[in-house]
């Protein structure tokens, strides 16, 4: 039977929403402990949860449990400026070492929005103007949110695991005929994806493998702006 609340705001959706929070903060929690911790029955407890999971609040791990979302990471410990502040000299620099495009994006509901860009000065580039929202369903930036369980992932899961192999994911003429892409997770302290950073360009450039072409300085530019943050 449920225990009343030691703080309630007499607003039980919500009392009962911040304690599947608590019981989860301290670790992954299957959907039996979850019902046990907070003593909602395993219904009740299924549909917060999910509801909580479409905000990103609470997500489902390789194994079905439940466990801290990355949306309360950037609510608690990240100012939305603070990660573009920190990314814009980063993403200069890797715009100087590999003339392409690069961009920096964050999870927005059902899409995934452009938050900063940084663009060479000259030559054939592809701009994404920031504020854009892209599909989850294709490109590199895509395949980093679903490989780390943000997203429902409509890859395969052979791809997904070697985007969590390599730390890197690719595309070519996926989203956009003749754009190709890569891109890496840029982490916060508790080991959440606040973001994902790209490289774009025109696939004539890129093929036939992106990774291959500007995957380690990618990656050396994702560490600068991780530990920076």
């Amino acid at each position: 039977m449920e225990s009343p609340a030691e703080n309630s705001s007499g607003i039980k959706v919500l009392d009962r929403s911040i304690a599947l929070i608590d019981a989860t903060a301290s670790g992954e929690k299957t959907l039996s402990e979850l019902s046990a911790d907070t003593g909602l029955p395993r219904a009740t407890t299924h549909r917060l949860a999910t509801a909580l999971e479409v905000h990103q609040i609470l997500v489902r791990t390789d194994n079905g449990a439940w466990a801290i979302g990355p949306a309360l990471a950037r609510y608690a410990t990240l100012a939305p400026s603070k990660i573009i502040d920190a990314a814009k000299p980063i993403m200069a620099d890797l715009v100087d070492t590999t003339n392409e495009s690069v961009q920096l994006y964050e999870l927005t509901g059902s899409s995934r929005t452009c938050v900063a860009a940084v663009e060479p000065p000259s030559g054939l580039t592809h701009t994404v103007p920031v504020g854009s929202q892209l599909p989850l369903d294709r490109g590199s930036a895509a395949k980093v949110f679903a490989a780390h369980n943000l997203v429902n992932a409509v890859f395969t899961e052979e791809e997904l695991a070697g985007v969590r192999s390599t730390g890197v994911a690719e595309s070519v003429a996926e989203r956009e005929v003749g754009l190709a892409s890569l891109s890496t997770p840029i982490y916060g302290t508790n080991g959440t994806v606040l973001a994902v950073l790209s490289i774009s360009g025109p696939a004539e450039r890129l093929r036939p493998s992106p990774a291959d072409k500007w995957g380690k300085a990618l990656l050396a530019a994702a560490r600068n702006l991780t530990q920076a943050i």
